[in-house]
């Protein structure tokens, strides 16, 4: 057929509409086409097709234009039909080989990274945890593994190990951690959180230190007079420089000083100690009295603090005696009250 010389020769758009690309030879349609990677012949018998219209369309990259023998004019009519039946048996065959050969060629094709799963807390204690997870279920085992605590990076371990222990810790703390897997440079998405706790120590570990608000609340005057509930100032100093042990106790009691030892016993401390804590009689007449006081305290919680256990709150109950005293013609009896302790910190 006749058509314009500005037409390049090229492949185009199929206008039979029957395949991808068909070739133009400049002055007729040729029986070359092409569908992706398949390169046939499918001749357009005696159908009358327009020419090409500009621009082009891209021919692929992988191919050129065809040779003489397969881009020359319309085959004879006695050869289009084995052309037809050969064109779908070749596109067939050669898809089929593209497939094999993708199968074929697939090991070079690293599969996905998978992230890490099934995260399992396992044995704490007091000052760590550990937990570990699950190997991927398909692929390569990745290059190493990264820990996350809080969102940031703390560790990591061997592509061939799924386990991990953090030591270190506060007591009777969670802590929240992630895993990701790492190959080649790449690393996976994070795997799904999982909250670890240290262990909580007995009460008896906590260590009993700092300042501390007490409350004493006499629950046996034995004759003394004055107000039943009052609040004073204590401090605890621990005798050993961590950990729970011996103390010393010191404050006032209605403004007369003390200073005792105490001895613990788990959980529990006691101690005696003598003070001069209330008068024999009132104003110009009157004289000290020695007094003996006994503590007996016992932690009721504790926290962390610093990694450290310590206690935050304790209670008890205190007994001051006193022997009978006289001073001229004024005496006191012997006299005992006990007062319930409760303190803050």
């Amino acid at each position: 057929m006749a058509a314009s010389k500005m037409i390049p020769a090229g492949w185009y758009r199929d206008p039979a509409r029957r395949h991808e690309y068909r070739y133009w030879a400049g002055t007729d349609w040729t029986a070359s086409v092409t569908d992706g990677t398949v390169t046939a012949t499918d001749a357009l018998g005696s159908a009358s097709l327009p020419p090409p219209e500009l621009p082009p369309g891209p021919p692929p990259q992988h191919l050129d234009e065809p040779s003489p023998g397969t881009a020359g004019p319309v085959a004879p009519a006695g050869k289009r039909r084995r052309r037809r039946w050969a064109v779908p048996v070749i596109a067939i065959a050669a898809v089929a080989g593209v497939v094999i050969g993708l199968v074929i060629w697939a090991p070079w094709a690293s599969p996905p990274l998978l992230r890490p799963a099934g995260l399992t807390a396992g044995p704490s204690t007091t000052d760590s945890v550990a937990f570990h997870w699950l190997r991927p279920a398909t692929g390569p085992a990745p290059d190493h593994y990264v820990i996350l605590r809080e969102g940031k990076v703390i560790g990591s371990v061997r592509g061939t190990v799924t386990f991990y222990r953090q030591a270190g810790l506060a007591p009777a703390t969670a802590y929240r951690y992630r895993v990701a897997a790492v190959r080649g440079g790449k690393r996976s998405a994070l795997s799904s959180a999982l909250v670890a706790s240290t262990a909580t120590p007995p009460l008896s570990a906590a260590r009993l230190a700092g300042p501390w608000a007490v409350q004493l609340t006499l629950v046996r005057r034995g004759g003394l007079i004055g107000a039943r509930q009052w609040t004073q100032s204590w401090v605890t100093t621990p005798k050993c420089a961590t950990g729970s042990c011996a103390e010393m106790l010191s404050g006032s009691i209605g403004g007369h000083r003390f200073t005792a030892k105490l001895d613990r016993t788990g959980a529990r401390y006691a101690g005696t100690t003598t003070a001069r804590l209330f008068p024999c009689g009132s104003g110009a007449n009157s004289f000290p009295l020695r007094d003996t006081i006994s503590f007996h305290l016992k932690v009721t919680r504790a926290h962390a603090v610093h990694r450290a256990w310590v206690a935050s709150s304790w209670a008890g109950a205190l007994v001051m005696s006193n022997p009978y005293t006289s001073s001229g013609n004024l005496f006191c009896p012997a006299s005992s009250q006990t007062a319930a302790l409760s303190s803050y910190s």
